[in-house]
């Protein structure tokens, strides 16, 4: 049976230890020369000659601006298939539900999910466990330097992670004074941290002993339903943060404020809630419920102050008819002025969501070539905004207006339930880039393993609507494609700015859901005498529970949907078209033999993103297959692939230490439960045979 996604849509007292000599975990270590050449603060510099150069990774996604870049060209296309592993480090945070001699703690139902992309900051390489354990480790060894435990509460989650932290350096503070260089994380159990970036232990001026409640005024939280899964913002002295916030459970879930502390005492400087305008965000809470969050990744434009805020949907996701003009911010980009929290602009990409199609990607910023003499250097302020829908917008980053148009295009409106009120005629479509995921799918489309299987997926099909992209969610059971999880998710993207190419992955496996009257799913409830777990969302507060599942196959559990299910793709940024475009993944372990030996190379589910290379390489794991590729930029072939300890849906970086240092790329390969693969806890390097 192919393994393939089941999915479902997102105080104590801390501890700090240091390893003695001699015990540091590590499972391979190459041991490097000792260097006296790394980096002095968060910059990166490019000689032109190759290995001739030094680079960092300061921020999660490479930059403020997300584009997940590196000027590094000492591993090339020329040289990539002989990398090698160079370090392993085993976290040792796991949980998966089907091995219990795996749990540590917390719900028996919940899975890790190591989906963290580290940052190298002064010679240091940071990560964050699943279970928000704080790591310093030598980046070119593997050892460990210290570890930070806050002791989470693990109560009510069903998937546990954390995909990254973030570091500042205190301008006013002395030179190596504690906290002058710091590391902030948010929580899954809501709390935001700041520990000294040298030591690991807590800075006592920030918040109450270097921890800040986020908790405060977002309502009555219920177990694993609010927390931090992303990494704050840093802009300028100012630290900034959204919030997970459990889909589908009730209208009143708490708040998605997104709000502004300060990095030197904790102190709110901010609050905004995606509120209606005209209805001012409560500066000092408690601030309104069921608001639209973001869970995801923010980015920065330090010249300009302005923070990129991508928004979810006004609770919960499948029903809309009590909002009352509340998802006026939903499903959008929104520009934050740094220094009041004041919305500059924003740009929707789903009118009155009800799919669940938030971003869910963290928007990038690049600069936008235009004609020569029409601006001082010929380029404009840019910013990508990818979208479960397969949709990539081209914005302009000081106004929000689409710098390609955008056309609002007719959507199906059959068989929305009465109680939703009328929904949205028409949806924003981008004319470029074309959409990179099909948008309708029909009963003769259906794929299977074998003629049984594609009867029976032609029969899935032919019993909902399926009329294509954004059709409405119905009672007699709706085709959702693309499915609720994209396209394109948190990966988000990576700018080859050198070669005006965007990278991108995509996703394509289609969604089955039903809106469940409530007295329907009350007799459920009271036959079964507890609420369903996996399939079924309760929605209390409106008309109707959800079901939902990925469309798969009754037999061999492939998706109902043709392939490729998973996509790699450039585009071209000054035209928008798409450059190339490749399957990504193989079924391999995922389909039995000789069915995956027959398909080769069909593209497989993804999640986690891309990076690339100034030497022309693109990197990414995302795959349910477990491998790390490398591909050309310029052309999509692919050059070399390593299998890994488990899934890698976390996104790569890369760094190298001094002109003499090797460039290592470095990976979480920590599984998905949701998408069928098996968790792990290993941070992988890779680096040329020295």
């Amino acid at each position: 049976m192919m393994r393939l996604p089941t999915f479902r849509s997102e105080t104590s007292h801390p501890s700090v230890s240091v390893p003695p000599a001699g015990s540091r975990r590590r499972s391979l270590v190459l041991v490097a020369l000792a260097l006296g050449l790394a980096l002095a603060g968060c910059r990166s510099e490019e000689t032109g000659e190759t290995g001739a150069q030094s680079a960092d990774w300061p921020y999660y996604g490479g930059d403020e601006g997300g584009q997940r870049h590196s000027p590094l060209t000492q591993i090339s296309p020329a040289n990539v298939d002989q990398l090698e592993v160079a370090w392993t480090y085993h976290t040792g945070d796991l949980l998966d539900p089907s091995n219990p001699s795996s749990a540590q703690s917390g719900s028996s139902h919940a899975s890790t999910s190591f989906q963290n992309t580290p940052i190298l900051v002064d010679g240091t390489l940071y990560l964050c466990t699943p279970f928000n354990r704080v790591i310093a480790l030598d980046p070119e060894t593997g050892d460990e330097k210290w570890t930070f435990d806050p002791k989470v509460d693990l109560d009510g989650l069903y998937l546990v992670n954390c995909r990254g932290v973030s570091a500042w350096t205190d301008a006013r503070a002395e030179e190596g004074a504690t906290c002058q260089k710091r590391l902030f994380m948010g929580t899954i159990d809501g709390r935001m941290l700041a520990l000294d970036a040298p030591t690991g232990r807590p800075c006592p001026e920030f918040g109450q002993n270097g921890v800040v409640d986020l908790r405060e005024g977002v309502g009555d939280p219920q177990p694993g339903e609010y927390g931090v899964t992303s990494p704050p913002v840093i802009l300028r002295d100012r630290l900034i943060t959204g919030s997970m916030v459990l889909d589908n459970r009730r209208v009143d879930a708490p708040s998605g404020v997104v709000r502004a502390y300060s990095a030197r005492t904790g102190e709110r400087l901010w609050a905004w809630n995606a509120l209606p305008p005209g209805e001012p965000t409560n500066q000092v809470g408690p601030f309104r419920q069921g608001t639209s969050n973001a869970w995801s990744a923010l980015s920065a434009d330090s010249a300009r102050d302005l923070v990129f805020v991508p928004t979810g949907n006004s609770s919960p996701d499948y029903f809309g008819g009590h909002r009352n003009g509340l998802d006026y911010y939903s499903s959008s980009i929104v520009a934050l002025d740094g220094e009041s929290g004041k919305p500059v602009w924003h740009f929707q990409a789903v009118h009155h969501d009800i799919w669940d199609y938030d971003i869910g990607a963290q928007p990038v910023t690049f600069d936008f070539p235009v004609k020569e003499g029409s601006t001082k250097d010929g380029t404009r302020p840019g910013m990508l905004a990818p979208t479960k829908m397969g949709h990539l917008f081209f914005l302009d980053r000081v106004t929000g207006k689409p710098l390609f148009p955008v056309e609002e295009r007719a959507v199906p409106q059959a068989g929305v339930v009465p109680e939703e009120g009328p929904i949205s005629p028409t949806q924003p479509f981008p004319t470029k880039p074309r959409p990179l995921h099909p948008g309708t799918l029909s009963a003769d489309e259906a794929f299977g393993f074998t003629p049984w299987d594609r009867k029976a997926c032609r029969k899935l099909i032919e019993s909902a609507r399926s009329e294509g992209i954004f059709t409405p969610p119905a009672t007699e059971g709706t085709i959702q494609y693309p499915g609720m999880v994209g396209g394109m998710n948190w990966g988000s993207v990576s700018v080859d700015s050198g070669r005006r190419l965007v990278v991108v992955n995509n996703q394509r496996i289609a969604t089955y859901i039903r809106m469940v009257p409530r007295a329907e799913y009350d007799e459920m409830v009271a036959k079964a005498g507890e609420a369903p777990t996996f399939g079924f969302e309760p929605q209390a507060g409106t008309p109707y529970a959800l079901e939902r599942r990925p469309l798969l196959s009754p037999g061999l559990g492939a998706p109902c949907n043709p392939p490729p299910w998973g996509t790699l793709a450039a585009i071209d940024l000054s035209t928008g078209e798409v450059a190339w475009e490749v399957p990504l993944g193989n079924t391999r372990g995922l389909a039995p033999w000789p069915i995956w030996w027959m398909l080769g190379d069909i593209g497989v589910p993804n999640l986690g993103g891309p990076i690339t290379t100034a030497s022309g390489l693109t990197f990414i794991g995302a795959t349910t297959d477990g491998y790390l590729r490398a591909f050309a930029t310029e052309t999509g072939k692919e050059l070399w692939k390593a299998h890994l300890p488990a899934a890698a849906h976390a996104t790569p970086m890369t760094f190298q230490l001094g002109p003499e240092g090797r460039q290592y790329v470095v990976v979480a390969a920590g599984g998905h439960m949701l998408l069928g693969s098996k968790p792990g806890d290993a941070l992988v390097a890779f680096a040329l045979p020295r």
